[in-house]
C-alpha cells in the first residue's frame, strides 16, 4: 500500500508526505497551514508541517499510498498497531482488547473489540453525537472493499482469504446498482457472536493477517457515514482515532484537532535500554494526544519548502539535495549552521525500495526482454544517487530492501541489468528485432510536475537517448498518476515502495498476478512460477525454508526485469529542538500524537534567527 513518488523521497519528501512508516513521524510532527500567524498566547499546542502531493482521498477502504495514509491515520485506527517505542518492533492492541486467540489449525482468529471506543462527533450520527465501535464496522468496513460497485484498491488484501468473501463479492457483480448491494448478507467468515467479538475463519492458513489488520485500508468505517457522505466519503473521514478533522481546504491545507471523544489512551512506560536517558520516556503515563491540532500545508517545490523549515514555520524537515552541503558537514555531521540553530539530525535506513516500472501488458515493453533490460542497463543508477540524494541510497538490483533479513546481496550479478551502455546498445538491437523494425518512442510517466521530477525526467531521458532509445517524459500530479497507473494507462512510470510490515511478503505480493492494477501489481507482470511460490510463502509461517523461498521468488521475478530497480533508501531527518519524541518508526502510523512539543523554545527561535543575523 505504501507507494512512494520518487527518491527525494528520501530527503524533503519523507518528512513532507510522499513517504510512510518511517516517514510517518515526520510528516505527523510536521503540519503547518497558518505558519505566519501561529498562536503563543494561550496553551493550545500545534504540530506543524507540510505535505508535497496532492491527497486523492481519506477512505480508508481506497487509500492506497503514504500521503494520503499519514494524513488519515491521525483520525482513523484499525485493530492493532505497533508499539511505539519498542524494537524489533512490536505489534499491540489498538482497537481490539488483546491480540488474537489462534486455532489450533491456524483457520479461525477471535478478536475481542475495546469497549467504550466512539466514533467522533459527527452530523451523520442521530443528533450529532458519535456512536459506540461495534464489530459490525470491521465487517461492513472489509465487505465495502470486496464490493466490486466500490473498486477499491485494496481488495488483493482479502482475495481468497476469507470464508464466503470472494462469494460476496461475486453477488456484488450481479447488482445493478451500487446501492441495491446488500451488506447485511452473510459472510460466513466473518461471524458476530456478539457486538464486541469478531470471529474471522480463513480458507487457508494466513500468517501475515495481524499485520494487515494493523494496516490502515482495514481500519473499520461507520456505515451512518458512507451513507451521510456518498461518494463525498474520501473527504470526511470519520473515525476513532486522536484527532478529527477541522477544515480541509484543497490545495491549500489540512487542519486537524484534537478528537473530544478519544477514550484514554497514554504515553508508553517502556521501550528500549537507553530512551530513558535520551528523554524518550519523558512523557510515560501522559494522556494521549500530548498536542491540541495538526496543521499542514500544501507546499509543491522544495525550495519554499526548506526556507519555512529554516525560519521555524515548519517542525520537521528532511535535507533537499541542493541544501545538503548547508546541512551536512564533509564528516556526515550537521554543520555549524544546523547546530547553531539547535536543530536535532536523525539518521535510519528504510525498508524501501524505487524503480521504473514496465507495464507488463503494454504491447511495445511487455512482450520484449531484450528492450526492458536495454532500458535498465542504461541507468546510471550510481551518478542518479549522487545526484538525486546526495548518495544517502543503496543502489537497487531487486525488489527486497537491505532492512529485511532475506536481503541478497548477490542480486546485482542475477539481475545482468547493472549499468552497461555497451550491453544497452546490444540489447537494444535484439529488441529491434523482435520488434521487427525500429523501436517505437517509449512514454515515461512521472508522479510530479515540480522542477526536482523534471530533473528526474531528464536525468533519464539522457540516459536512454545515449543508447539509442527516444523516451517522452510525462509530468502529472500525483492524483492524476495514480489513476494511471490504477487504469494500466502507463506504459513506464517512476515508483516506490515503502514496507507496510517486517515481512518480505509485503514486497513479493507486489508481483503477483492477482494483484494486476488496480492493485499493488502496477507491473501487471505474471509468471506462473513465481504465483505457485508466492502462494506457498502465504501460508508458512517464519523460517528458514520459507527465507530460501523468498529469494527464489526474487530471482524469477528480476530475471524477467519487470523494473528498473533504482535505489533503497537512507533518510536524514532534521528536527527542530522544540519537538519532543522523535523515534523514527518503519512501521507506525498516526504517530503525532505522541510528539511534544514546547511553545516557549519554538517562540524562542524568532530571537535566535534575529541573534544569527
Amino acid at each position: 500500500m505504501c507507494y512512494c513518488r520518487d527518491t527525494e523521497s528520501l530527503t524533503t519528501r519523507r518528512t513532507t508526505a510522499i513517504l510512510s512508516g518511517l516517514l510517518s513521524f515526520v510528516l505527523l510532527i510536521t503540519s503547518g497551514c497558518d505558519l505566519a500567524s501561529r498562536q503563543t498566547d494561550d496553551n493550545t499546542t500545534t504540530i506543524y508541517g507540510a505535505y508535497t502531493a496532492k491527497v486523492r482521498g481519506l477512505d480508508p477502504g481506497d487509500i492506497g499510498d503514504t500521503t494520503s495514509s499519514i494524513i488519515a491515520s491521525q483520525m482513523l485506527e484499525c485493530l492493532y498497531q505497533y508499539h511505539y517505542l519498542k524494537r524489533p518492533y512490536e505489534l499491540i492492541p489498538c482497537l481490539a482488547e488483546d491480540m488474537p486467540t489462534v486455532s489450533a489449525d491456524g483457520l479461525t482468529y477471535t478478536i475481542k473489540i475495546k469497549k467504550g471506543v466512539y466514533f467522533t462527533d459527527d452530523v451523520c450520527f442521530a443528533d450529532g453525537k458519535g456512536r459506540e465501535l461495534v464489530a459490525d464496522d470491521f465487517v461492513f468496513a472489509w465487505k465495502r472493499i470486496a464490493d466490486i460497485k466500490y473498486l477499491s484498491k485494496n481488495w488483493w488484501i482479502f482475495d481468497n482469504r476469507i470464508v464466503g468473501l470472494d462469494e460476496f463479492r461475486e453477488y456484488t457483480k450481479t447488482c445493478k446498482r451500487a446501492a441495491d448491494v446488500d451488506y447485511s448478507k452473510e459472510v460466513e467468515g466473518l461471524q458476530m457472536p456478539d457486538k464486541y467479538t469478531l470471529v474471522i475463519k480463513l480458507k487457508k492458513p494466513w500468517p501475515q493477517i495481524v499485520y494487515l489488520l494493523a494496516h490502515l485500508p482495514t481500519a473499520p468505517i461507520a456505515k451512518e457515514a458512507v451513507e451521510y457522505y456518498g461518494k463525498d466519503i474520501i473527504n470526511h473521514p470519520v473515525g476513532t482515532g486522536p484527532y478529527k478533522l477541522k477544515r480541509w481546504h484543497k490545495g491549500s491545507y489540512i487542519e486537524m484537532v484534537k478528537n473530544p471523544s478519544f477514550r484514554d489512551e497514554y504515553y508508553p512506560s517502556e521501550g528500549e535500554e537507553a530512551d530513558a536517558e535520551f528523554g524518550i520516556l519523558a512523557d510515560a503515563g501522559r494522556k494521549l494526544p500530548l498536542n491540541d491540532r495538526i496543521i499542514m500545508v500544501l507546499v509543491q517545490e522544495t525550495p519554499p519548502l526548506w526556507f519555512l523549515f529554516m525560519q521555524g514555520k515548519i517542525d520537521v524537515s528532511g535535507i533537499p539535495k541542493d541544501n545538503f552541503a548547508e546541512a551536512i558537514d564533509f564528516r556526515g555531521g550537521l554543520t555549524d549552521t544546523m547546530k547553531n540553530r539547535n536543530i536535532r539530525l536523525l539518521t535510519f535506513r528504510d525498508p524501501s525500495t524505487y524503480w521504473l516500472g514496465f507495464n507488463m501488458e503494454d504491447e511495445a515493453v511487455g512482450k520484449n526482454l531484450p528492450l526492458r533490460k536495454a532500458i535498465s542497463c542504461a541507468v546510471d543508477r550510481d551518478k542518479y544517487i549522487e545526484l538525486f540524494t546526495n548518495n544517502r541510497a543503496e543502489a537497487a538490483y531487486g525488489i527486497i530492501p537491505p532492512l529485511m533479513k532475506t536481503y541478497n546481496p548477490d542480486i546485482k550479478n542475477i539481475s545482468e541489468t547493472s549499468y552497461d551502455p555497451q550491453k544497452a546498445i546490444e540489447l537494444v538491437k535484439e529488441a529491434e528485432k523482435i520488434h521487427g523494425g525500429k523501436l517505437p518512442r517509449l512514454r515515461l510517466s512521472m508522479p510530479g510536475t515540480d522542477a526536482v521530477f523534471r530533473q528526474y525526467g531528464e536525468f533519464f531521458k539522457l540516459c536512454f537517448s545515449k543508447v539509442g532509445l527516444d523516451v517522452e517524459i510525462d509530468y502529472m500530479d500525483w492524483p492524476t498518476f495514480q489513476n494511471k497507473i490504477k487504469t494500466k494507462s502507463a506504459q513506464l512510470f517512476s515508483l516506490g515502495w515503502i514496507a507496510d510490515y517486517p515481512d518480505e511478503e509485503n514486497f513479493l505480493q507486489l508481483f503477483y498476478s492477482k494483484n494486476k492494477s488496480p492493485g499493488p501489481n502496477n507491473f501487471n507482470y505474471f509468471n506462473p512460477e513465481f504465483d505457485r511460490l508466492y502462494e506457498q510463502i502465504c501460508v508458512m509461517g517464519d523460517s528458514a525454508e520459507r527465507d530460501a523461498l523468498y529469494r527464489r521468488a526474487e530471482k524469477i521475478a528480476v530475471k524477467d526485469c519487470p523494473a528498473v530497480f533504482l535505489s533503497h533508501g537512507v533518510a536524514y531527518i532534521l528536527v527542530h529542538d522544540w519537538v519532543h519524541n522523535t523515534r523514527p518508526h518503519a512501521f507506525g502510523y498516526g504517530l503525532s500524537q505522541y510528539r511534544r512539543v514546547d511553545t516557549a523554545k519554538r517562540a524562542a527561535y524568532d530571537e535566535l534567527l534575529r541573534s544569527l543575523k
